[in-house]
């Protein structure tokens, strides 16, 4: 593999890795380039129907890179075409994103993880925020997610403490939903089987539900559920999803047309 980010596709899935193991993929302005380019690839790629985040060798990521720090103490700021506001990278793809935690994960690291759609966790991984050992704010939104995930005052003891967890206490309070053995490799599976069974029209639809519907009152989030319904009636992928059960066949769904 060559470069800071990798991708590749098989079998209909997306697999995005941070490739710099040598720093356990610590992150840079460079990363952050490659990694919204891949993310807006895998967006707009008719083949790709789930994406796969992970970290190359033993860390997910260690946060962000100390150059990288360095310069922004120094007023050095990243160049616009490597920054996105995080609300809209991950869950601006209209499609599963999955983060395949396989190691260390700190930081900035976790805040990609956190933004992701699904997190598998590897058993002997380990999870810490960093952010106020290091003299820093909860940053890039991870205010707003953290609380959300395990609830108020775990998120206040996570972050003020900095912390580090393991596979069992990340699972326990909700900031993980799977525990495995290997991550990469069963992220991988469950994207695979989600990307032959499941209806990318309505996973998207779905994905845009639960992330945006989590300001709005509950009237409001009905009442777009009931004109995304019908919507969903006038789309092959319920007709193709009903008779591929009544035939005992897997269903062969359309890719997404936009």
């Amino acid at each position: 593999m060559s470069g800071v980010v990798t991708y590749e596709v098989h079998e209909h899935v997306a697999l995005v890795t941070l490739n710099r193991p040598e720093v356990l993929n610590a992150w840079t302005t460079e990363m952050g380039r490659e990694y919204l380019r891949h993310m807006d690839e895998a967006a707009v790629d008719a083949d790709v129907r789930a994406v796969v985040v992970t970290g190359a060798g033993r860390a997910f990521s260690a946060g962000a890179d100390l150059s990288m720090i360095r310069g922004l103490m120094s007023g050095r700021r990243p160049p616009p075409e490597s920054v996105r506001r995080d609300d809209l990278v991950e869950p601006a793809v209209p499609k599963p994103v999955i983060a395949a935690i396989n190691g260390l994960c700190v930081g900035l690291g976790l805040v990609r993880a956190l933004y992701c759609d699904v997190r598998f966790l590897s058993v002997d991984a380990e999870i810490t925020t960093l952010f106020a050992q290091r003299g820093l704010v909860a940053e890039h939104g991870v205010s707003w997610l953290l609380p959300r995930i395990v609830g108020l005052s775990r998120a206040l003891d996570l972050l003020m403490s900095s912390r580090t967890i393991g596979s069992d206490e990340a699972f326990r309070i909700g900031l993980v939903d799977h525990v495995v053995d290997d991550a990469g490799k069963a992220a991988v599976e469950y994207a695979q089987r989600i990307a032959r069974t499941c209806s990318p029209a309505a996973m998207r639809d779905i994905k845009r539900q639960v992330w945006s519907d989590t300001n709005r009152p509950l009237s409001d989030s009905v009442e777009r559920s009931i004109a995304l319904m019908e919507g969903s009636f006038r789309r092959p992928d319920l007709a193709e999803g009903v008779v591929s059960y009544l035939e005992k066949r897997p269903a062969d769904f359309p890719p997404l047309s936009e």
